[in-house]
């Protein structure tokens, strides 16, 4: 029976690794003037791949032929996942973009249910997604590009949690290692046409790393130490609420203020991934970022 210290931790882990994702997209933002979007993707993967791989040890992985696939699919779309979130989040809040990004997972568990309840969600969701529609073209409207980035990083989240599962069969936690490997290389040409030599400006080292730990070794690490020791179904809702902390990283840190209809949205995309993980089968949950 597990005690009330023995799910505090866990809780407060995955709480702080998800503020401390949306904090490390916050700081990103001050460094797309210098490096722009995909520069700023590109740096925080390398970063990243090079701590993930040495403390997960991703060099004494045995590749082969029949695992090379999905692995390479699995670090394709882990790209996609960062260059699109940046991307998006170049033209809306932080809040929305994490809303409509969630769209991805959510996808995922409403497709691969027998539950038809899950119906309800997947509708609740679309119904917040509408509501950040640009549709009226007014003062408050958000940026259609932006939308349209945000929504592709969804798509490549949903196809990251199908093809990390089979690559993690494999592979077991040296996936996330690898698959980032992948995804600098991948994004590392795109930063580099970007930004070019303003990737070696050492005076952005300070900020690059922070970004780095913030939004990738600090929640990774978090969310693998709170996924094993926490139900699915409880791991999956307290997930579910990432675009909260979003939001509120988007407002005290970038002073980006959303309106009553956007909170509303964001509102509906919440509940949807929450109903969705309660729903789910026992072993299925919301994937973190890696």
């Amino acid at each position: 029976m597990r005690t009330e210290t023995s799910i505090f931790l866990p809780v407060c882990g995955l709480l702080f690794a998800m503020l401390s994702f949306s904090s490390g997209a916050a700081f990103a933002k001050g460094l797309f003037p210098d490096l722009g979007a995909m520069g700023t993707a590109a740096i925080r993967l390398a970063f990243a791949a090079v701590i993930m791989l040495v403390v997960l040890r991703g060099w004494r992985a045995r590749i082969t032929r029949d695992n090379w696939g999905a692995l390479t699919i699995y670090g394709v779309t882990l790209c996609g996942m960062n260059l699109f979130f940046y991307l998006a989040l170049m033209r809306l809040p932080l809040g929305v973009t994490s809303a409509i990004e969630f769209m991805g997972p959510l996808s995922v568990s409403v497709i691969f249910s027998n539950n038809r309840r899950d119906i309800i969600w997947a509708v609740l969701a679309a119904v917040g997604l509408l509501l950040l529609m640009p549709l009226t073209g007014g003062p408050d409207a958000l940026d259609p590009v932006g939308i349209v980035w945000a929504l592709a990083s969804a798509i490549c989240w949903a196809l990251y949690i199908v093809y990390g599962q089979k690559a993690g069969s494999h592979h077991g936690t040296q996936t996330a290692a690898l698959g980032t490997g992948i995804a600098a290389l991948v994004a590392l040409p795109f930063g580099i046409a970007e930004a070019g030599s303003s990737l070696l400006n050492t005076d952005l080292l300070p900020l690059v790393l922070a970004v780095a730990l913030l939004s990738g070794a600090i929640p990774f690490t978090l969310e693998m130490f709170s996924l094993q020791r926490l139900p699915a179904r409880t791991f999956g809702v307290l997930m579910s609420i990432e675009p909260v902390f979003g939001a509120l990283v988007g407002f005290v840190v970038l002073r980006e203020a959303l309106t009553l209809t956007q909170a509303l949205a964001i509102a509906l995309v919440v509940v949807a991934c929450a109903g969705a993980a309660l729903s789910a089968r026992p072993k299925t949950t919301i994937a973190p970022h890696a």
